[in-house]
């Protein structure tokens, strides 16, 4: 391009937990920099005050850091990215973007489930796009001194006039507004870590109450900027379990759903780390210790709207948000549906037509819908480990702890024996047992749920106007549509065989607040609604 000085970013990172040395882009080419013209409407520049647009081409070919590999992305995993960049951008989570996919009949050697079996798949670029991709946390460890476990060092070590001087970049360029009101460096530095904790603290609730997962959060995908960076084996839930893992490849579920806060904290701490000393350590960990409350703050207040709960905050709300979660659990309920559901459950009100029990009756079998049937749970709760290597582990924990921390952890043990008595208990269950707890559950849940949404209405005058406030909250929170593997893999096959239609319709995701959809989805296999629960088959998918 005109202008363009094409380069490759150079990061490291922690990688599963291990200081992985000097990373880099791969396979992502920085092209440049775009400005936003003068005169911009500031309601534009709302997303990106800075004006400033980084491109880069992902999978166009050799960077300085592609470790012996060719730089080649596949049109699979850039589908993936490009879909779910602007799927997220489109649910109101920060994100980079992506402004086109081009492919092409180059075709690259991938094994893609790391087994052996390797397939001829099409090369393709992805163009993407974001106000920088220094952000990574990555960047600034590149000054580490030599890691205590892995002994590897950043390439920059000993340069620290190379740190202040990113710095100083980030700084000015993308949080103005800190440079001018901090004249002291080191409380400019303390106030821009602080930033970078809330945003990050603010980042992964939003991931929690859309129920997505990112997969791998190392520290050089995650973003100063708070943003969603790099988009591989990611996954939204179907079926609510806290210990989803989207990663086919993470064996111990470091990277879980419900571990995604803890993680982020963590490499929190790597980030306040690699920015020391110009970010004095004591500082550091006095604005670290903020972070949970920051999260909790931020969740609470998006499940509010999730539920409805807009006019009044109750202590006790974060109860009934655990008990809902809970229940979704047993149940084996949908997560997406379930909240998008949650709308259709009436307030009670004086003068109503029906009676309590007919209300609770007409919202539990509208969730019921939701639940999981008996074989969905037993295969949902089979173990995923051998139980020769189980019995082996668990005999090798009682002889040898030593050795069993080196190979596996008790977490890990534990969610498999806890996955071995719920298979038990439903093995000895009858479907219809099943439904009749269920039907308990979510009925004891609706009951509590109705009194808090009573709760709202107390002295409101106009109680009309406060019911349709929270349907429309409410169902402009809680997405009808979110792009699940299934739909992702048909859109990738349709593609793969010269069909780019179901890409194109997906990345027209404004429709993911609930606008029309077509009625069908499935090629070949057995159809079922974009917006239903999803096809058994896709319990198949596996993503790494």
């Amino acid at each position: 391009m005109p202008g363009s000085e094409p380069a490759a970013h150079c990061y490291c990172g922690h990688q599963f937990g291990q200081f992985a040395g000097q990373l880099g882009d791969g396979a992502a080419c920085y092209l440049g920099e775009v400005k936003v013209p003068p005169g911009q409407d500031p309601e534009l520049l709302r997303e990106n005050p800075s004006g400033r647009w980084e491109i880069q081409v992902k999978g166009a070919g050799l960077t300085p850091y592609s470790r012996q590999a060719d730089g080649r992305k596949v049109l699979r995993s850039s589908i993936r990215e490009f879909l779910c960049s602007e799927a997220m951008f489109f649910l109101g989570v920060p994100t980079t973007r992506a402004g086109s996919v081009v492919t092409s009949d180059s075709r690259v050697i991938r094994d893609v489930y790391y087994n052996g079996h390797p397939s001829n798949e099409r090369c393709s670029v992805v163009l993407r796009i974001a106000p920088t991709f220094i952000s990574r946390f990555g960047s600034f460890e590149i000054f580490k001194p030599a890691d205590e476990f892995t002994g590897r060092q950043g390439p920059s070590y000993g340069r620290d006039e190379i740190r202040g001087q990113m710095m100083d970049y980030v700084i000015e360029v993308f949080y103005p507004e800190i440079q001018q009101n901090y004249p002291d460096r080191v409380e400019r530095n303390v106030a821009f870590f602080r930033e970078v904790v809330l945003r990050t603290a603010r980042l992964v609730a939003q991931w929690q109450c859309v129920g997505f997962c990112h997969g791998v959060l190392n520290t050089d995908n995650m973003s100063i900027l708070g943003l969603t960076l790099d988009y591989g084996p990611y996954g939204f839930m179907d079926r609510f379990d806290p210990d989803f893992i989207c990663n086919a490849s993470d064996n111990s579920g470091r990277y879980s759903y419900q571990a995604q806060p803890a993680i982020c904290r963590w490499n929190l701490v790597k980030l306040a780390e690699a920015l020391a000393p110009e970010l004095p350590p004591d500082r550091a960990e006095a604005v670290l210790d903020e972070y949970m409350d920051l999260y909790n703050s931020f969740y609470l207040e998006n499940m509010r709207k999730k539920l409805g709960l807009l006019k009044k905050e109750d202590p006790e709300d974060e109860i009934l948000i655990t008990k809902l979660l809970q229940t979704m659990h047993n149940t084996g309920a949908d997560f997406t549906n379930t909240f998008r559901s949650l709308s259709q459950i009436s307030c009670p009100t004086e003068g109503d037509g029906e009676g309590e029990e007919d209300c609770v009756k007409k919202a539990t079998d509208l969730l019921m819908e939701q639940c999981a049937s008996l074989e969905e749970l037993k295969a949902a709760n089979k173990p995923t480990m051998d139980p020769r290597e189980l019995a082996m582990l668990l005999s090798m924990a009682q002889s040898n702890p030593m050795l069993f921390q080196m190979i596996s952890d008790r977490a890990t043990i534990a969610r498999q024996l806890e996955r071995l008595s719920k298979l038990k208990d439903l093995m000895e269950t009858s479907q219809d047992e099943l439904k009749t707890k269920q039907a308990e559950e979510w009925t004891c849940w609706i009951t509590q749920y109705r009194k808090r949404l009573a709760y709202e209405l107390e002295g409101q005058s106009d109680v009309q106007a406060v019911q349709e406030e929270r349907v429309r909250v409410m169902d402009s929170t809680n997405p009808r549509v979110v792009l699940r593997n299934y739909i992702a893999q048909n859109a990738i096959e349709a593609a793969e065989n010269g069909d780019f239609s179901e890409v194109r319709f997906w990345s027209a995701v404004n429709f993911l607040l609930g606008l029309e959809l077509p009625a069908w989805v499935g090629g070949a296999r057995n159809p079922v609604p974009y917006d239903s629960k999803p096809p058994a088959w896709a319990r198949e998918i596996c993503v790494t």
